[in-house]
C-alpha cells in the first residue's frame, strides 16, 4: 500500500478534539513511519492553518461543523483533476470515519473506501437539536448502511461491531482494531503509592460535553463527600460545557471540592493521573474508552456505566475496574456509580488488586500494534477482500481469576 487518504471532521488540535480524533492520527503517524504517504482532510478552526504536518502526516484543512463535508469531498473530486488543496492524492485506500455522519467518500473517491465508525450516536443526536436529531440518526441508522453495503467496516471495539450489525451492517465486512496506549512520559513518575494524594481523591479525564455525563461524579462526589468530607475530584479535559459544570459544582456545594483543569500538556495529564485513587468515567456512550488505559497506566482502575457499551471492552468488571448500572440507562445508575466509587475509596486492597491488573491489562495495547491492525485492513479492502473480527490483538495480559480469563475469551 502506498497512499492512504484519511477523512475526519475534526483533528486532535480542533478545541473539541478527543479520543477518536486521536485514533485516527495515530494510526496515521503509524503509516506514515512505515512508508505509506498520508494525507488528512478535515475542518478548520480558528487559528489552524489550511494546511500543515504533523508526524508525518500532510493535513488539509477546510470548512466548519458541517461544510467540512461536501468541501472535502469537492477537494477529493478536484484533486483527480490535478486542481485544489488535494491535488497529487492518489490513494490507495480512503477511511471516512463516521462521526455520526460519514463524509459518502464513495461517491468520489476512487479507490476502496473503510468507513471508521467508534460507536453509533443515537443516545447523542438529541444534543442537535429535535430536527438535527431526526435527521442525523436517519442518516447514520439507514442510509448510511445502505450506501455502504458493500463497504469495509472499521471499529474499535467488540460492542461497537454489535451495534453496527444491530444497524443491518454485515458481520464479515465488520473489523475490529482497538486503541492503542501511549507510554507515560520519562519526565513522570508512573502511579504508585508514593504519588498518590494524601486525602481521598477522584479524577475524571474527559472532554466536557454533554454526553459525557460528568454531572454524574460531581453528584457522586456531593454524596461521599458528607462522610468524607477531604475528598477531592479533578476533571482533565476541557469543552463548551465546562460552565455549565462549574455551576453544577456551584449548586451542590463542591465547588471548593472540585477542580477544573481544562486541556493540559501530556506530562501534566499524567502527573494528575498517577495521583489518582480511582478514576471515574460516566459517559453515557463510548466506543472504547481511550481514558481508561490511560488511567490504567497508572494503576488506577475506572468506574463506568454498563450502559455505555464501549466501556464493557476495555474495562473486565471486576478485575481492572467497576460497570455499574444495566445495559440501559436507569435512574438509579449515579447511586450504583457512587456507591462503587465509595467502595473503591475504603477498600485500598480492592483497589490496589484492580488498579495492578488494569495495569496488566494495559501494557497488552500499543499505537504500533494498531497501525498495523489498521493497515492489515486497509490492504485487505484495496485488494477487494472484506476482513472482520478483531485484528492485531495482543496475548492476554496476565489479569488473573475466571472473570478476566473468561472476558479474555469472549473478546477472541
Amino acid at each position: 500500500m502506498r497512499e492512504v487518504l484519511l477523512l475526519c471532521w475534526r483533528d486532535s488540535g480542533h478545541p473539541q478534539g478527543g479520543g477518536s480524533e486521536r485514533y485516527l492520527e495515530q494510526v496515521g503517524a503509524g503509516l506514515a513511519e512505515q512508508g505509506v504517504k498520508v494525507t488528512l482532510r478535515t475542518a478548520r478552526y480558528r487559528g489552524a492553518p489550511r494546511t500543515d504536518t504533523l508526524d508525518g502526516i500532510a493535513i488539509s484543512r477546510g470548512g466548519g461543523r458541517l461544510t467540512v463535508y461536501p468541501r472535502a469531498l469537492a477537494a477529493i473530486a478536484l484533486g483527480r483533476l490535478g486542481i485544489g488543496p488535494l491535488k497529487g492524492v492518489r490513494p490507495d485506500a480512503v477511511i471516512d470515519t463516521q462521526n455520526g455522519i460519514p463524509f459518502f467518500a464513495r461517491a468520489v473517491a476512487g479507490a476502496p473506501v473503510t468507513v471508521l465508525v467508534h460507536h453509533c450516536h443515537r443516545e447523542q443526536w438529541p444534543v442537535a437539536g429535535r430536527l438535527m436529531a431526526r435527521v442525523g440518526w436517519w442518516v447514520e441508522s439507514t442510509l448510511s448502511p445502505r450506501v455502504h453495503r458493500r463497504n469495509q467496516y472499521l471499529t474499535v471495539s467488540l460492542p461497537s461491531a454489535e451495534e453496527l450489525t444491530a444497524l443491518g451492517v454485515d458481520r464479515e465486512r465488520i473489523a475490529v482494531v482497538r486503541n492503542g496506549a501511549d507510554s507515560v512520559p520519562p519526565a513522570v513518575r508512573i502511579g504508585s503509592d508514593d504519588t498518590r494524594t494524601e486525602h481521598p481523591s477522584v479524577c475524571v479525564l474527559s472532554r466536557l460535553v454533554p454526553h459525557k455525563q460528568i454531572e454524574d461524579a460531581l453528584s457522586a462526589v456531593a454524596t461521599l463527600r458528607r462522610d468524607t468530607p477531604e475528598l477531592h475530584l479533578d476533571v482533565i479535559g476541557g469543552g463548551w460545557w465546562e460552565e455549565n459544570l462549574r455551576d453544577r459544582a456551584h449548586e451542590l456545594g463542591i465547588a471548593d471540592a472540585v477542580t477544573f483543569h481544562g486541556h493540559v500538556p501530556e506530562d501534566r495529564k499524567h502527573e494528575l493521573l498517577s495521583r489518582s485513587w480511582v478514576h471515574v468515567m460516566p459517559s453515557r456512550k463510548e466506543g472504547w474508552g481511550l481514558a481508561v488505559i490511560e488511567a490504567a497506566l497508572h494503576g488506577v482502575p475506572t468506574v463506568g456505566y454498563r450502559s455505555s457499551r464501549g466501556l464493557t471492552d476495555s474495562i473486565i468488571d471486576g478485575v481492572t475496574g467497576s460497570l455499574v448500572g444495566g445495559d440501559e440507562v436507569a435512574n438509579s445508575d449515579v447511586a450504583d456509580l457512587t456507591e462503587a466509587v465509595e467502595s473503591l475509596l475504603a477498600d485500598a486492597e480492592q483497589r490496589a488488586e484492580l488498579g495492578e491488573k488494569a495495569r496488566a491489562r494495559a501494557a497488552e495495547f500499543s499505537w504500533a500494534q494498531t497501525a498495523s491492525g489498521v493497515r492489515t485492513v486497509l490492504s485487505a479492502s484495496a485488494a477487494g477482500r472484506p476482513v472482520s473480527g478483531l485484528i492485531g490483538a495482543a496475548p492476554a495480559a496476565a489479569v488473573a481469576g475466571p472473570v478476566g480469563q473468561k472476558s479474555q475469551r469472549a473478546a477472541g
